[in-house]
């Protein structure tokens, strides 16, 4: 068995600051020079809250129906998708010619 640590206030306060601003017991025993289970055991005996905050997996959108309509010319999904990243993006789409524009006289 080993050694018996005598811990300090400093260690103790580190171990806490740490700990609630979301800091891992690997992270928190790599600046004390300790191994992870010798700080996740003191954290458990000062009553350390907090921790990392797990991280959330993104929505999944549904899957796009195979058998759906074609999306008509300029609709904002497929606009969006083309013009994203472009000097067009967020601007509105203006069809060309339309029924009973310019195009039909």
């Amino acid at each position: 068995m080993g050694e018996r640590r005598n811990w300090t206030e400093t260690a103790d306060n580190t171990i806490r600051q740490m700990r609630a601003g979301g800091a891992t017991w690997a992270a928190i025993g790599d600046v004390l020079g300790l191994s992870r289970n010798t700080i996740i055991e003191r954290g458990r005996r000062i009553q350390a809250v907090g921790g990392p905050v797990p991280v959330r997996k993104p929505v999944r959108l549904p899957e796009d129906d195979p058998n759906r309509e074609p999306l008509r010319a300029g609709h904002p999904i497929s606009w969006g998708i083309l013009t994203r990243g472009t000097v067009l993006e967020g601007v509105a789409f203006v069809p060309l010619a339309d029924e009973g524009g310019e195009c039909a006289r």
